[in-house]
């Protein structure tokens, strides 16, 4: 990160700078936006008795619900900075295989051309087992992005990545070293042997996607090969992954308005309401929008007493659209509730009188 952020500061063309790693002590350029100033990865661990793998999630769990502030800073310094660089946490587990990740990775995605570096310690992968494992990590991370990615063999100042390349252009080559490597270890090296073996030819195909760049952190060498390719991946997302992406998100609408569609039909079908009426009306706003009704027809209004010539008589004083008093004043109302009560309760205790008089000739 350092040696990209000083060699685009030579090109006078110097980069916004992010940092994701909660857990790193110090970092050797100046960050932009820094994720330990929003986070305290030991204050973490402290309070939710997290292990260091776990404090580093929860860390970009709690920084990722903030996701869109960063993207907007970034949005704001997009006019003065043509390159952002985000240095994520070296535990790839805990960024690609992550919710967090996901979400921080398509919010970039989603809004800026957006490639993936994948750093690979070339010293320790002349070894054809160890190469075979990174480049099963960096398949992975392609097909888990579905962003461009390039590989960068780095410290290429103690070990040339030329070895690594020709494994990646030349099959035989690859089995070649395979097969020294076997000659040379003793344990267990006939497994392993024969499931590299696989491997490589499973990912034959993957090779023939890749972009690989050889660089020097220490030296500097290799990064005008290195901005060259990000120019490419550019160009790539731009051309097919873009593109890519918005099918992947039309779909996912169109699935969703599918989903809703099928839901309303499932409540108009219990509400009873034929595909008929479904077509003259397209949403149920309310209950009385559920009923059938033929078009004509009041068009589903309920008719009114008055509209059908029903005289009402009123039981309360005072005038009403032309009603007058009748004989069913309170008084009058009163004296009948009154007589219907007592004749109600007469002929109940007669009836109980009955039930018993019969349950003790029974016994």
């Amino acid at each position: 990160m350092q040696r990209l952020n000083s060699y685009l500061h030579s090109e006078k063309t110097p980069p916004y700078v992010v940092n994701l790693d909660p857990a790193v002590l110090k970092i050797p350029y100046g960050a932009n936006i820094d994720i330990r100033d929003s986070v305290k990865y030991k204050k973490v661990m402290e309070n939710y008795n997290l292990g260091p793998n776990g404090a580093i999630v929860t860390s970009l769990n709690l920084f990722s619900t903030k996701i869109d502030q960063v993207i907007s800073l970034v949005e704001k310094k997009s006019d003065k900075y043509k390159n952002v660089i985000i240095d994520t946490p070296g535990q790839i587990e805990c960024f690609i295989w992550s919710a967090s990740g996901a979400i921080i990775t398509e919010a970039f995605a989603s809004t800026f051309p957006t490639v993936i570096a994948y750093i690979v310690d070339t010293p320790r992968n002349t070894s054809p087992t160890t190469f075979i494992s990174n480049m099963l990590y960096a398949c992975s991370i392609l097909y888990k992005t579905k962003l461009p990615m390039i590989v960068v063999f780095n410290k290429t100042d103690i070990q040339k990545a030329d070895f690594a390349k020709e494994w990646l252009t030349d099959f035989e080559a690859f089995q070649e070293a395979l097969r020294s490597n076997e000659d040379d270890e003793t344990q267990g090296s006939g497994y392993m042997n024969s499931l590299v073996n696989s491997m490589s030819l499973m990912l034959e195909e993957f090779y023939s996607q890749l972009d690989v760049v050889g660089v020097s952190s220490y030296t500097g060498e290799g990064f005008d090969e290195f901005m060259k390719a990000v120019d490419n991946k550019v160009d790539e997302y731009n051309d097919y992954y873009k593109s890519e992406r918005e099918r992947i998100l039309k779909e996912k609408e169109e699935k969703e308005k599918l989903r809703k569609e099928k839901n309303l039909s499932h409540l108009m079908n219990d509400l009873g309401i034929s595909d008929k009426n479904k077509g003259k009306r397209d949403e149920v706003d309310v209950l009385s929008d559920t009923e059938d009704y033929e078009e004509g027809e009041n068009d589903g209004l309920v008719p009114h007493d008055d509209d059908e010539g029903v005289e009402r008589e009123y039981t309360f004083p005072g005038d009403r659209q032309n009603g007058e008093i009748n004989d069913n004043t309170n008084e009058a109302l009163q004296a009948r509730y009154q007589n219907a009560y007592e004749k109600t309760a007469k002929e109940a205790s007669s009836k109980t009188a009955e039930n018993i008089a019969k349950y003790i000739n029974q016994q």
